[in-house]
């Protein structure tokens, strides 16, 4: 037997986007090109832009249970169809290009075909016509096809605006109250980006994108019991878990959230599409790769308590620590 072989990880522990790089963290842009494939002590992620995995039909079943519940999580102000539109195609000449074995797009005589295998879907419908897709509208027949939420953004005035979006897996955020403000507004409850200008500096950057530009960064919190949605909307459902996991299983009900984030240049209206794409893995799952557990631990500890509070880990930092460094 080879003592130096790597030992071999479920898929979602080894497709993981695990987000910390060193034993500290602080507020930064970590932007980097769309499709770079990133290697982690586990395995790898990164290749594409939009990414299917295991948890595809799971997922969407899920976001369709959720829109009919709500459908508020989608928004869409009145003059930004074209944005819309201009996603729809892009995102789905991305994933026939990225998958073709399940995926097909073909324009026929005016119209566009799209074939999707994975869940026994075709489809046909014209360009900039709301009346011939599923529901009337493009950020719908979107949000069927690909695990990521999705929000659209326009430039104007020197400034980008949210336009709208369908977002079903929001953490601590909702859609319908941030459509129609700045990019701004939006992040000014984030602690510290303010003081050294993270934010304003991250504006500049995406108004500078160029048509098909892409690029991605991560992000990451904390979810309890593995709950995708932790939206404003469904406070009620999830609080009371935050204060119920201070007496369970640390390792089996909190898990670690990161969202891997794809902003792309539109190429026809020169919008923004910002997709966020959400892993969850459990601290039992983390402890299962060594450099994983103890890069936690040791970020948890130093975490200032403003950001331990944003990130959901005010009141469970020191039990989480503590359980991984026994882990």
């Amino acid at each position: 037997m080879n003592q130096s072989a790597q030992p071999t990880h479920p898929a979602r522990i080894a497709r993981y986007p695990f987000p910390l790089d060193s034993d500290s963290y602080r507020y930064i842009a970590n932007v980097e090109p769309a499709r770079t494939l990133r290697h982690t002590a586990a395995g790898e992620w990164g290749a594409h832009l939009i990414d299917i995995d295991s948890e595809y039909l799971t997922e969407l079943a899920e976001r369709e249970r959720i829109l009919a519940a709500d459908p508020g999580r989608r928004t869409l102000s009145p003059h930004a169809g074209p944005l819309a539109w201009d996603a729809l195609l892009t995102v789905l000449r991305e994933l026939a290009a990225t998958y073709p074995e399940s995926m097909q797009l073909h324009q026929e005589r005016g119209q566009w075909h799209w074939r999707n295998a994975l869940l026994g879907h075709e489809h046909r419908f014209r360009y900039g016509d709301d009346e011939t897709l599923p529901q009337g509208c493009p950020l719908a027949f979107l949000g069927s096809q690909i695990q990521e939420d999705i929000t659209i953004l326009d430039q104007r005035g020197g400034e980008l605006w949210l336009e709208g979006g369908l977002v079903t897996f929001a953490s601590n955020w909702s859609l319908a109250f941030d459509t129609g403000m700045s990019f701004m507004e939006i992040h000014g409850p984030v602690p510290r980006d303010y003081a050294d200008g993270t934010i304003p500096r991250a504006e500049q950057f995406l108004m500078r994108l160029r048509p098909g530009d892409g690029y991605r960064r991560t992000n990451w919190t904390s979810t309890v019991r593995g709950r995708l949605d932790t939206s404003l909307e469904s406070y009620a459902d999830w609080a009371p878990d935050q204060i119920a996991i201070l007496s369970g299983d640390i390792g089996r009900e909190l898990f670690l959230r990161t969202e891997v984030q794809h902003l792309l240049r539109l190429p026809d209206t020169g919008g923004i599409a910002f997709f966020i794409r959400t892993y969850l893995l459990s601290f039992g799952e983390i402890a299962t790769v060594p450099q994983w557990r103890t890069r936690l631990a040791a970020v948890l500890a130093e975490l200032p308590q403003e950001m331990a509070q944003y990130k959901g880990f005010a009141e469970v930092r020191d039990l989480a620590v503590d359980w991984l460094q026994h882990a």
